[in-house]
Parts: structure tokens; sequence; C-alpha cells
């Protein structure tokens, strides 16, 4: 019994082996459906981006208010508070939705 167990454990931890990598793929690109939509979130979807305190996400919406709809992700530098740094962080997690991609 002990000789099956080893074998079961060993053909767990070889398909284990060969799917860590897709898994790390798949964790570390976020599909759009779970980012953030910079031109629609609200002022609390925007707080759980990482970096963006209460300040930095209504300077986000006062910037939408005034400018209209982000068509980069790139676009959210132009906010005070959003640096290069920040972005960097932030530019996996958002998106300005599809309709407003500009290609």
């Amino acid at each position: 019994m002990n000789r099956i167990s080893s074998k079961g454990l060993v053909l767990f931890l070889l398909v284990l082996f060969c799917l860590s990598p897709v898994l790390a793929l798949r964790a570390s690109s976020a599909p759009a459906a779970d980012k953030v939509n910079i031109n629609s979130a609200s002022q609390a979807e925007l707080e759980k981006l990482p970096r963006i305190g209460p300040k930095v996400a209504t300077r986000i919406l006062d910037y939408r208010k005034e400018h209209g709809p982000f068509k980069r992700v790139e676009d959210l530098m132009k906010v005070k508070g959003i640096g290069e740094k920040t972005f960097a962080r932030l530019k996996d997690l958002v998106t300005v939705g599809i309709e407003n991609q500009v290609k």
C-alpha cells in the first residue's frame, strides 16, 4: 500500500510541475473582465487599486469629468499623483474599456 501511495504522490508532483508555468502565466495576466474600467469605476472601485487612496481616486474622477473618458490607460499619468512608478503597478489592473481603446 505504501508503494501505491508513493506512486500517486510522484504522479501528482509531476502533473503539478508541468502545470505550474501555465498557472503562473494565467495569474500574471488578468483578463479584461477582472480589470477596473477607469472610465466607469466608482470612487470605491478606484480606491481598491494599489497606491490609489481617496485623494487620487477623487482626482481621477475629476479628470474624467473635466476631460471626458480616458482614451488609453497611459492617460492615467496625466492625473496628479500618478507617476511612472504608480502607473507601472496599475497598468495590468486597469482598462479604458474596449469601446474606448485607441488602436
